[in-house]
């Protein structure tokens, strides 16, 4: 290596650090706080699942019924965990990608305190029983302007740091984080405005939320993991993306068809007719976007499988873009309008699809960022790489129990509510074994995520373990840090996707 290549590389080194120092109270202050409300909304969710198959459970509190646990489980899983995910994610990589230190430490700090306080009152008021019956909106009407300015509070600053970037390339991982961060408060603002400002027919109000749970699922949480998994992808396996030009294709198509889904779960509804079917279309050709990054990604992490092996990172990551997978094939397959479309409207299916993409997909790519980034946001190893194992294998075989049971279960219940000569309670006898399985895989998950949310405790406090090569200096892998030293340049070079 020629002195001046290696002064480069050691500028380039010192300017990391420079940016996770900056970055490393929110980094954990998003990761830490998301983790916990990861565990509150599994442990709701069990309960809420045990309910389902044995209603007399806890009966004699009625913070625990039902029409209050499961959207309290919901929110708490989008709002407290998948929304502070996400934004750990965002500041982490727009800094990374823009070359530039956080600046705003106390704004994003000061507005993430917000955001909790605000995601602890509406999962409260949900409990307490003033939730709003709108799915994934449930939070007491006066909540949702303060997430907002919160939102915007603590993303002010990654736009501010792409538009002051260094000349060059906007990497493909770019595109996706900055859609995801001008999508959200397109379908936020729009949903909560019509629906708690401008209130219209309570027909047409369901079909807006149900726009705005597809709008958070593919605009918002859809972006985000795929472009983490485009960084992580080739910046761990040291090997170029596959294809730029699916990388392009991937995003487009994305974000032509996505903003068309949702309707479909008016099927029958009294609302135009075209409504519901251009909905059930445009979720069936999300297929085209999911399997485009889907095949992208992995041929990029399997170009390297030894490090594949190795990696945390890679195997979260690896399982989550097979969760987007699985999720596309179901997207198809539940929106078929001659069949199951009209099965699966009141069953367990729908639950189900929103979990595999919520968890099955979106987590379990937080996970395996998170693997990445806590080692050099705080300079020290994780703790434990047999916690870490565990933590991966009840992660991945409980979210496919979960997520696969919920959505053929849903099948199941559906064919038997469109018995009309059976009582409806033979409906609900179908879905009971399968309502059985997906409590028992609840409590699997939450007991790793309670240990994750430890692990990650311990780490934010400086316990973890400090190596002879520190995670963040390090290029390529290094024997005495086995968990976290994955490769770490951030030159546009041919690890990464740059769309001109």
């Amino acid at each position: 290596m020629s002195p001046i290549t290696s002064t480069t590389h050691d500028q380039d080194a010192l300017l990391r650090a420079g940016i996770d120092r900056s970055l490393r109270h929110p980094v954990m202050f998003f990761l830490t706080s998301g983790a916990f409300w990861l565990a509150v909304s599994i442990f709701l969710g069990v309960i809420a699942s045990a309910k389902v198959h044995s209603p007399g459970f806890l009966s004699s509190c009625p913070l625990s019924t039902y029409g209050r646990v499961f959207p309290a489980h919901l929110n708490a899983l989008v709002y407290g965990w998948g929304m502070q995910a996400a934004f750990a994610m965002i500041i982490w990589l727009m800094a990374r990608l823009s070359r530039k230190e956080c600046t705003m430490v106390g704004t994003i700090l000061t507005a993430g305190h917000v955001w909790n306080l605000g995601v602890a009152i509406g999962v409260v008021g949900i409990l307490l029983g003033h939730g709003t019956g709108m799915p994934w909106m449930e939070f007491p009407s006066f909540a949702w302007p303060v997430l907002l300015i919160s939102y915007f509070a603590i993303v002010i600053g990654s736009f501010i740091q792409f538009r002051v970037r260094p000349e060059g390339h906007v990497y493909i991982s770019q595109w996706y984080l900055l859609a995801a961060m001008l999508w959200f408060p397109w379908i936020y603002v729009t949903a909560n405005t019509l629906l708690h400002c401008l209130p219209g027919h309570p027909v047409m109000a369901a079909g807006i939320n149900a726009w705005f749970r597809s709008g958070m699922l593919f605009l918002f949480f859809t972006p985000v993991a795929l472009g983490t998994a485009y960084y992580l992808a080739p910046k761990v396996t040291g090997r170029p993306v596959f294809s730029y030009s699916l990388a392009k294709l991937g995003f487009w198509s994305l974000a032509i068809i996505a903003p068309w889904a949702g309707m479909q779960k008016l099927a029958g509804a009294p609302i135009p007719y075209f409504l519901p079917y251009l909905g059930a279309a445009a979720t069936a050709l999300l297929f085209v976007p999911a399997c485009a990054a889907a095949v992208n990604t992995l041929r990029t992490m399997l170009a390297d499988r030894e490090t594949l092996a190795a990696s945390p990172s890679l195997r979260f990551t690896v399982a989550g873009i097979a969760g987007l997978l699985v999720l596309a094939v179901s997207a198809v397959i539940l929106n078929l309008p001659g069949s199951s479309l009209r099965l699966t409207q009141f069953t367990l299916s729908g639950y189900g699809f929103e979990i595999l993409a919520l968890y099955g997909f979106f987590t379990l790519v937080m996970f395996g960022a998170t693997y990445f980034v806590v080692p050099r946001v705080t300079r020290r190893e994780w703790i434990s790489r047999r916690l870490i194992k565990v933590h991966f294998l009840f992660s991945v075989y409980g979210i496919i129990t979960v997520a696969l049971v919920a959505i053929f279960g849903g099948l199941q219940q559906g064919m038997g509510q469109e018995d009309w000569q059976q009582p409806w309670e033979s409906a609900t006898a179908y879905a009971k074994p399968y309502s059985v399985a997906i409590t028992f895989s609840w409590c699997l998950i939450l007991f790793s995520n309670i240990f994750f949310f430890i692990h990650l405790l311990l780490m934010w406090l400086g316990l973890g373990r400090r190596s002879t090569h520190p995670t963040l200096l390090v290029h390529g892998h290094h024997p005495s840090s086995p968990h976290g030293a994955e490769g770490d340049i951030d030159n546009a070079g041919p690890g990464h996707a740059a769309v001109h």
